[in-house]
């Protein structure tokens, strides 16, 4: 998911189309966790307002998955 600098706040720019610096975010729990503090250094944005990305997180984000246990499959 992208997120960019839109009026002082940080937003989820779900068309992918709003201007300037972007930050790509895995749309889960745990990234978006970390996110909320790298986010305004990688959009050099010192004084951003990250309340909207907190609120989507909050707002029913996939729970990161366990991947420790994972099997994959050599074809």
């Amino acid at each position: 998911m992208r997120i960019a600098a839109q009026g002082g706040e940080a937003v989820v720019d779900h068309g992918r189309r709003l201007p300037g610096r972007g930050a790509w975010v895995h749309p889960t729990q745990r990234c978006v966790e970390r996110a909320l503090r790298a986010v305004p250094r990688a959009l050099r944005q010192q004084h951003l307002d990250m309340t909207p990305i907190a609120r989507w997180a909050q707002d029913g984000l996939a729970q990161s998955p366990d991947r420790r246990n994972e099997t994959h499959m050599d074809n």
